[in-house]
C-alpha cells in the first residue's frame, strides 16, 4: 500500500532556456552570467566559439554577434542533469562592470533565453528534484542571513538536516497510518488492531519526537526572523538613552527635553546571533504639537506589530496612573517588560523582580549597569536557548504545519477506540508535514515563495 502524497506537477516552461546576472547589482571585480536550459550549448559556441568541456574552466573571449570583443573571462559548462538546476548550465564570469554584465545577459537573450524571473533558478532545482522545498527556502535564508548564527543555521537547512529531521518523522508516520489503513480494510477480524499493533505508543513516539524538531525549528525561526521590540513611555524617561545602550552607539538624539522624539526610530542589533529590531518611539502624552502628535499615533501602531513592549518609567516616580493607561491601551498578545530607568540618580542596584506574573527590570539607560539583565530577559521571553548546536532555518510557514501535525496526532490520540477517526487524523497530518518539504504543496504557495527570491537565484 503506497501512501506517500505525490509531488504537485506544475507548469514550469521547461522548455524556455533563461538567463540572469547571478551577481549582486552595482560593480565589482567580477559578475557572473548564468544561463539554464537546452539552448545552453548553442549559446556558449555563439558566444564562446564553442561549448567547454563539462565542469571545466576555460579563460576564453566573449564575442558579439559580429564576432566582436565584449569582454574576456572564465566560462564553466555543467551538462545536465549534474547541475545546480537539473538542466543544462553555462556560467559566464567576466569583469563585473554594471554596463557590461548588461551587454553579455543581452547577448544570451537575443540567442534564445528569456531573463529569469525572481528564484526561477532555485525553483527549477526544486522542480527537477535536486533539492526539496526546504532546502530551496534556505536558499534565500542562507543569502539574507543577518547573523552569524542565522547563516549557520541556514547552511544546516540547504545541507538537509532539517529536511532529513522531517522525513525521519514522516516514515514513522506513514507506516502507522499504513497499519491503520490495513486493519480497516478487515474489519472482519475481531481483534483489538490498536492494543496488538501498539497504537498509542507509536503516536506518542511520534508526537515526542515531532516537539523536538519543533524546538530546534523555532529557535531557527527565531535566528530569522528576530524579535521586534517597542520602547514607549511618558516623554523624557530615558527610551533614546536605552535605546542608544542596545544598540551600542548613538542612534537616537538624547536632551533633556521632553518631546526630542517626534518620530519611530528603527534599528537592528543582535544579541548572541539573535536578530532585534528596536523601535524607540516617542513619548505618550497629550500635546497640542501637530508633529508630536503624529509621533504618538505611530508609536500605538508601532505596538501592534512589536512581540515585545518594553514600558520605562522612571524610578523617582514609579509606575503613575499615566503608566497604567498605557498598559491598558497596549494590544492583548504582546509581551510585557516594566523598566525602571534611572537607577542612577535613585542609587539603586540592577536587578530583576517578578511581581503578580509581571517582570520589572531595574537598570540605568545611562550607564549601561542592569541592561544585560534586560538583554537576557528579552531572548528569554522569545525563546531562545545559549546552545544553537543542530538549529536549522525555519520560517513561520513550517512552525504553522507542524503544529497542523501535533494538532492532528493529538486528535488521534483521543479517540484511539474509532479506527476511522485515527486514519484521517493521520492522513491529514503527513499531508501537513509533506508540504514542508514540497511532497505536497500548492502552486499559489510554490509561487509565493519564489517571487521573494532575488533574481539570478
Amino acid at each position: 500500500m503506497q501512501l506517500r502524497l505525490p509531488k504537485k506537477v506544475m507548469q514550469k516552461n521547461s522548455q524556455d532556456t533563461i538567463a540572469a546576472i547571478a551577481t549582486a547589482s552595482g560593480a565589482g571585480g567580477i559578475g557572473v552570467v548564468r544561463v539554464s536550459g537546452d539552448l545552453s550549448q548553442l549559446i556558449a559556441a555563439q558566444i564562446l566559439g564553442h561549448c567547454p568541456t563539462p565542469r571545466q574552466a576555460e579563460y576564453l573571449q566573449f564575442n558579439d554577434k559580429n564576432q566582436q570583443l565584449i569582454d574576456r573571462g572564465i566560462a564553466i559548462f555543467y551538462q545536465n542533469p549534474h547541475s545546480y538546476t537539473g538542466e543544462d548550465i553555462l556560467e559566464l564570469q567576466a569583469h563585473g562592470g554594471t554596463a557590461l554584465m548588461q551587454i553579455l545577459l543581452a547577448r544570451c537573450i537575443e540567442l534564445g533565453a528569456r531573463q529569469a524571473e525572481p528564484g526561477e533558478f532555485t525553483r527549477r532545482a526544486y522542480l527537477n528534484d535536486k533539492i526539496d522545498l526546504a532546502q530551496a527556502e534556505a536558499v534565500a535564508d542562507v543569502i539574507n542571513a543577518s547573523t552569524v548564527e542565522a547563516a549557520r543555521s541556514a547552511m544546516r537547512s540547504l545541507s538537509g538536516e532539517f529536511s532529513a529531521h522531517i522525513n525521519q518523522v514522516l516514515a514513522k508516520l506513514i507506516n502507522l497510518r499504513m497499519y491503520v489503513e490495513a486493519c480497516l480494510d478487515f474489519p472482519e477480524e475481531e481483534i483489538d488492531f490498536i492494543t496488538q499493533g501498539h497504537v498509542a505508543e507509536k503516536l506518542t513516539d511520534i508526537i515526542a519526537e515531532l516537539i523536538a524538531v519543533f524546538a530546534k525549528a523555532r529557535q531557527g525561526a527565531l535566528l530569522r526572523e528576530g524579535i521586534h521590540v517597542v520602547l514607549i513611555g511618558q516623554p523624557n524617561v530615558g527610551k533614546s538613552s536605552l535605546m542608544n545602550q542596545l544598540a551600542g552607539e548613538e542612534v537616537a538624539i538624547v536632551t533633556s527635553v521632553a518631546g526630542t522624539t517626534r518620530d519611530t526610530i528603527k534599528n537592528a542589533i543582535q544579541i548572541n546571533g539573535v536578530p532585534l529590531h528596536i523601535i524607540d518611539t516617542a513619548g505618550l502624552r497629550e500635546t497640542d504639537d501637530e508633529v508630536e502628535k503624529f509621533g504618538i499615533a505611530r508609536t500605538w501602531r508601532a505596538t501592534e506589530t512589536a512581540n515585545i513592549a518594553l514600558l520605562l518609567v522612571d524610578t523617582a516616580h514609579g509606575i503613575t496612573a499615566k503608566e497604567k493607561s498605557i498598559l491598558e491601551r497596549l494590544p492583548q498578545g504582546i509581551t510585557k517588560i516594566w523598566v525602571h530607568n534611572k537607577i542612577d540618580v535613585s542609587e539603586g542596584k540592577p536587578e530583576i523582580r517578578d511581581r503578580d506574573t509581571e517582570t520589572h527590570i531595574f537598570l540605568s539607560a545611562k550607564t549601561g549597569a542592569g541592561v544585560d539583565l534586560l538583554k537576557t530577559q528579552l531572548l528569554k521571553l522569545a525563546g531562545y536557548h545559549v546552545s544553537s548546536e543542530g538549529i536549522f532555518m525555519a520560517r513561520t510557514r513550517h512552525l504553522n504545519a507542524l503544529t497542523q501535525v501535533d494538532e492532528h496526532l493529538q486528535q488521534a490520540q483521543k479517540y484511539l477506540n474509532q479506527a476511522e477517526i485515527i486514519a484521517e487524523e493521520l492522513r491529514l497530518a503527513q499531508e501537513a508535514l509533506s508540504s514542508i518539504t514540497g511532497e505536497f504543496t500548492p502552486d499559489d504557495l510554490l509561487g509565493e515563495i519564489f517571487s521573494k527570491f532575488c533574481i539570478g537565484k
